[in-house]
């Protein structure tokens, strides 16, 4: 009976998940498409998918922003952004608070099943931290934006431009109000890129990690415990997530750097420095942000490739990030070293990792790569022949990983190509892992429920 009940309640999260990120992406189109927010008119279908695109923190856009849209329709934009990055169940705890409403015990339970929290102990007060948060690192972002763009743009412009920017690379969005390029102007640019890197890997890295850290610092701070433990005290999500992000990021920018280094199309024509810079904004991009410094298209196929993998596996769960997420890549392959070892149990850092956490990983995987081979396939039978398969491949996958970044592929798409990236967006946004997570449960109780005679399949 508990059982059934702790099903319906995280069955009810899902939907409150997937249906309220659903109505906040109707109501944005109805918005968007609406004269006031244009400066010329608008498809209802570009206005669903800007609403889309910007609700699922994407970047994948079929119109450019700053010819589009009139100053109300860019705050109707940034606003969707915000909602999208923190998530539809902080934003209306948020409300509530603003609202000096009591948060019910049932709306508790939602946030908790929402932030796979371990207890119903301070969960209102982790909302209260994870927006206050998100508003100081936001605004030192938009300060940092404004040092650049208030001398470029003057005063009241330049200081929108930080505000606009800061939520879209902190939320990893990667939409942009600067023109069709990007941040390809600033390549060069030490202070945006940055500052656009560290508020992309601060959004990506998620919540639970931030305090974390913050945490173990205030406990060596207070000399709690020695300076050499501040790693090992860590939770194991969060060493995880640390290590694989740092890995991540190294490995796409040395690789982008050898592999572009001498490509005119993209950064062959800068200094060592500069080039190093770019590959590093790449790499870091690339987990679901979706601004760049040097043209997609321009990349060679093996690059692209590269990209397309950094794009699926994304950012760290609990976070704006999108795509199968650092931990679930690491945790599989963890179970990959742990078998050609001869091991039983999927060990790091000193820890077990819970069997449970390998089936909702290893489902979640699978649904991820089968929703990404179904999108890229559909693609391709839409689209004519003349477009590359492999640039298809991008597309997709930065769709999936709610990345946005696009080899100039998104305006030229046919509707039926449009329909379907929106659809891998919503997914990339609401998350295989939801639905696995929906799974697993299921499978769970079933499992009480019976219990079959095992036999052994041929393998290889």
């Amino acid at each position: 009976m508990r059982q059934e009940k702790k099903q319906n309640i995280r069955w009810n999260t899902m939907q409150i998940l997937a249906l309220g990120f659903l109505g906040v992406i109707l109501t944005g189109a109805v918005l968007l498409w609406m004269p006031v927010c244009n400066e010329k008119p608008i498809s209802f279908l570009d206005a669903l998918f800007t609403s889309t695109t910007s609700v699922c923190v994407t970047g994948l856009v079929t119109i450019v922003p700053k010819y589009q849209f009139t100053i109300v329709g860019k705050a109707v934009l940034l606003l969707l952004i915000q909602i999208g990055g923190l998530g539809i169940i902080a934003c209306v705890t948020a409300f509530f608070m603003l609202m000096r409403r009591k948060i019910t015990l049932k709306e508790r339970i939602v946030i908790q099943e929402t932030y796979n929290m371990d207890s119903l102990g301070g969960l209102v007060r982790m909302v209260r931290k994870l927006l206050l948060g998100t508003l100081v690192v936001e605004g030192m972002g938009a300060v940092l934006y404004a040092i650049q763009f208030v001398p470029e743009f003057g005063l009241l412009k330049g200081i929108w431009y930080g505000i606009f920017h800061s939520i879209s690379a902190f939320c990893n969005a990667g939409i942009d109000i600067l023109g069709e390029d990007s941040l390809a102007k600033y390549v060069t640019n030490p202070l945006i890129n940055i500052t656009t890197m560290l508020l992309i890997t601060l959004g990506g890295i998620g919540f639970t990690v931030w305090y974390d850290v913050i945490d173990n610092g205030k406990r060596i701070y207070r000399q709690e415990v020695p300076r050499k433990w501040w790693f090992t005290r860590l939770r194991l999500h969060t060493k995880v997530a640390l290590v694989t992000s740092l890995v991540l990021f190294l490995s796409g920018t040395i690789l982008t750097f050898i592999l572009e280094y001498n490509n005119p199309a993209t950064i062959g024509n800068l200094s060592i420095g500069q080039k190093f810079l770019a590959s590093a904004f790449q790499s870091v991009t690339t987990r679901t942000a979706g601004f760049f410094t040097f043209s997609q298209v321009g990349m060679h196929e093996e690059t692209g490739f590269l990209h397309t993998i950094l794009m699926f596996i994304g950012g760290s769960p609990g976070g704006t990030a999108g795509g199968l997420k650092t931990t679930t890549f690491a945790m599989l392959f963890l179970a990959l070293l742990t078998m050609l070892r001869g091991g039983h149990d999927i060990e790091c850092f000193g820890r077990k990792i819970d069997e449970e956490n390998f089936r909702v990983g290893f489902v979640a995987i699978m649904l991820a790569l089968g929703i990404y081979i179904t999108g890229t396939i559909t693609i391709a039978v839409i689209e004519p022949d003349a477009v590359s398969f492999q640039r298809i491949m991008y597309e997709a996958a930065s769709a999936l990983g709610t990345v946005g970044l696009t080899a100039d592929l998104t305006t030229r798409l046919h509707t039926g190509s449009k329909i379907v990236l929106m659809i891998l967006m919503y997914i990339g946004r609401v998350g295989p892992m939801t639905i696995a997570l929906l799974f697993a449960e299921r499978v769970r109780l079933k499992e009480k429920l019976r219990s079959l005679p095992s036999e052994r399949i041929i393998i290889g």
